[in-house]
């Protein structure tokens, strides 16, 4: 009896070690980590605030004023003649035109159309086909548009390459080098989904001519499905906000802004003496535009003009979309800043500008403090009941920046709790491809092209929308349930033992990442129209 009662007594000791030692674990070092973690959330929460606060000011002043481009910058237009394409050629430059394609069957043919009806005079205009498709059907119908087009009196030029080394910088670096190219003063960019207005050139181009000091026009997008389902929307209110917000701010003030890659006109003098595209990265559009602007050019962004595309229909494409969005600023900004730093040609303003506001804080930070803070620090305080988290952290500055986010795309403001969530769910893929820019790992340098639908998304919805293509198994997405599962741990501890209503949000967060990791968001493909 004696011997039962020690091993009882042995046995309640050895809990009891474990159980002071788990407690001084507990006090020593996990609360302490976490308040300093909490502590730095919030002063990243005011700067990120601070920044959205400055541009929407920007912005704000700039209506007030009514700063247009227009105003503030030399503009007249070419039109003299009811009809362009009979007008004087000498008043108008050379243009060329590039698209650059890889096996986008569904939609080459509408961009090279509406490139060809672009309203300029046609001894003044060279379309360039940059098809670097390995897809046979592809490039067939590349070559039968191109050749409907130059039976009609288009100078229309299709490339091909043997490779795609430098993939879309290799495209478009191997363009620029033919003889016919010598000729020409501007060169407009367009991706294979892109349609541009036929006015486009009247629009944008005059900017150039009468502003010798501006190296590049943007345009802005608009979306031929963004009513497509609930993902395509919340891409919509995303895009909306950087481009009425981020690129104005940036345009205002003739400051900084990145180049979209598409829509966009550039001086080809400008970018020849920024050493032309490189394909160091996969953002060779913004490593452009920065080091242009290091060398003192300008650029103007033009609201009003708006040419229309195709937003990812497919969690997939979109996913991939984001990587090479994340991914490749992250990695530029790593092999830029110091050449950043060193230039002299910029003021120490500007340069602390593309540092701290552009790469830092607009394409590092924001990624993986969205993802840290609200996904994994947040949940956990719940279990940490000596953690408090003041409600403007919470509450006051994410709603700020919400409802400045969503004032861009009033249409869809009823979806701003679902963009919220969805945001918070994109923001681990988009942490992830940021993490791998930083480090270099083997996806750095991953390019796999946004897959685009064309005429499938009107045509044949319905029966995408109701037909499975993927067995439950594959539509599985092991990273998002893991989050999900934590989030409802965190909130079900929260809804027993917590004083707060902090288990709504969890809930809610953790329904997201399982409905996206079960795969019923965005469209499925049909089979044959997938990625190769």
């Amino acid at each position: 009896m004696a011997t039962s009662s020690d091993g009882l007594f042995d046995d309640m000791s050895v809990l009891g070690v474990i159980g002071y030692v788990l407690e001084q674990t507990r006090f020593i070092f996990l609360v302490p980590i976490l308040k300093r973690m909490v502590n730095l959330c919030q002063v990243i929460s005011v700067l990120l605030f601070i920044d959205a606060a400055y541009m929407a000011i920007v912005v704000a002043i700039g209506k007030l004023l009514r700063r247009t481009p227009q105003k503030v910058l030399k503009w007249e237009s070419f039109k003299n003649n009811d009809d362009v394409e009979l007008a004087p050629s000498s008043i108008h430059p050379m243009v060329l035109i590039q698209i650059p394609i890889y096996n986008e069957k569904e939609v080459c043919q509408l961009s090279i159309g509406a490139v060809c009806k672009l309203l300029w005079p046609l001894d003044r205009m060279i379309v360039q086909v940059l098809d670097d498709s390995t897809d046979e059907e592809s490039q067939k119908l590349v070559r039968l548009e191109c050749k409907k087009w130059s039976s009609e009196g288009i100078n229309i030029k299709a490339e091909v390459r043997s490779g795609r080394d430098g993939y879309k910088a290799g495209a478009l670096t191997a363009g620029m080098k033919h003889s016919y190219v010598d000729g020409c003063d501007f060169v407009v960019i367009f991706d294979a989904d892109f349609q541009p207005e036929p006015d486009f050139l009247e629009r944008t181009v005059p900017f150039l001519v009468h502003n010798p000091e501006l190296a590049l026009v943007q345009a802005g997008w608009k979306y031929g499905n963004a009513d497509e389902c609930c993902m395509t929307r919340i891409q919509e209110m995303s895009l909306n906000y950087h481009f009425a917000v981020e690129q104005k701010s940036g345009s205002s003030i003739l400051g900084f802004f990145g180049f979209n890659g598409t829509a966009g006109v550039w001086r080809i003098k400008a970018l020849d003496e920024a050493e032309g595209w490189k394909d160091r990265t996969i953002v060779e559009d913004m490593d452009l535009a920065v080091r242009a602007y290091l060398r003192g050019s300008k650029f103007v962004y033009l609201d009003d003009v708006k040419v229309k595309n195709e937003l990812p229909s497919s969690f997939q494409a979109y996913r991939f979309q984001q990587h090479r969005w994340s991914c490749g600023p992250a990695n530029l900004f790593k092999k830029m800043a110091m050449e950043i730093i060193k230039n002299q040609n910029v003021s120490l303003w500007k340069k602390a500008y593309l540092v701290y506001n552009f790469f830092f804080l607009r394409k590092i930070v924001v990624h993986l403090f969205t993802f840290v803070f609200y996904c994994l620090i947040l949940p956990a305080t719940v279990i940490f009941p000596e953690i408090e988290v003041p409600k403007w952290t919470t509450i006051y500055i994410p709603a700020t920046i919400t409802i400045l986010n969503a004032i861009a795309t009033p249409k869809s403001f009823y979806l701003i709790l679902y963009w919220i969530l969805f945001e918070n769910v994109m923001a681990m893929h988009r942490s992830k491809g940021t993490l791998i820019g930083l480090l270099e790992t083997s996806r750095v340098k991953e390019w796999i092209v946004t897959q685009k639908l064309g005429e499938i998304n009107t045509l044949t919805q319905n029966l995408i929308t109701t037909t499975t293509h993927y067995s439950f198994p594959e539509r599985l997405r092991w990273r998002e349930i893991t989050v999900g599962m934590y989030l409802f741990i965190c909130g079900y501890y929260d809804f027993v033992f917590g004083k707060t209503y902090l288990y709504i949000y969890l809930f809610l967060q953790s329904v997201a990442f399982f409905v996206v990791g079960v795969g019923y968001i965005g469209m499925s493909i049909p089979s044959n129209r997938r990625d190769s």
